[in-house]
């Protein structure tokens, strides 16, 4: 289960994205972004102390890209290539974003939905009035298969339809306007 808190962001998550997406070598999309929010996704850290949270943007050309985010009260130490940027919350105060393909809780959080053949977090915002839940905007699965004897998470960085190339352990999703799931993240075996 995962608690939100109806709070003041600065940067937005879409901004501190559109700032990001230009500097990565696997995006080539417009250099400065306009990206309207597509849908999102949390997974659930077991320690409670790490925010999971996946969200597809559609950029102004019309693709869509999947960013998985980590969000923590401190820096996570020796992750600085994978720092997005940090954030203010008007709750929890500064909050450090990362790339979750670089945090150890995504790639365990993500390999765990997978193996159990598990789903995203249900989310619920607090208030004085206690929890109040809300809608999920997209839906995921994960295949089973093993993903815990896995050794690579490969985030499918253009989730498109009619592209399920994938076999074996993996995660799919699918949203409003999408007909049949798409391809999220591939768990591939250790090289030897």
């Amino acid at each position: 289960m995962a608690i939100l808190y109806d709070a003041e962001l600065r940067p937005s998550k879409l901004e501190l994205i559109a700032a990001w997406l230009p500097t990565q070598d696997w995006y080539d999309g417009p250099t400065e972004p306009r990206l309207d929010g597509v849908a999102s996704y949390r997974f659930d850290d077991p320690a409670g102390e790490v925010g999971i949270e996946t969200h597809l943007v559609r950029t102004s050309d019309g693709v869509v890209i999947q960013v998985p985010l980590t969000y923590r009260g401190a820096p996570l130490a020796g992750a600085e290539q994978w720092l997005v940027g940090t954030m203010d919350h008007s709750v929890l105060g500064q909050r450090w974003v990362y790339d979750a393909v670089g945090d150890p809780v995504y790639t365990a959080a993500v390999t765990s939905v997978i193996d159990s053949n598990g789903t995203e977090a249900e989310q619920f915002v607090k208030s004085d009035e206690g929890l109040t839940r809300i809608p999920n905007t997209a839906r995921v699965a994960g295949t089973g298969g093993g993903a815990a004897n896995s050794g690579t998470v490969t985030v499918v960085r253009r989730p498109e339809s009619g592209r399920q190339e994938a076999s074996g352990p993996r995660l799919e999703g699918r949203w409003d306007g999408l007909h049949e799931p798409v391809l999220l993240v591939v768990m591939s075996e250790a090289s030897v």
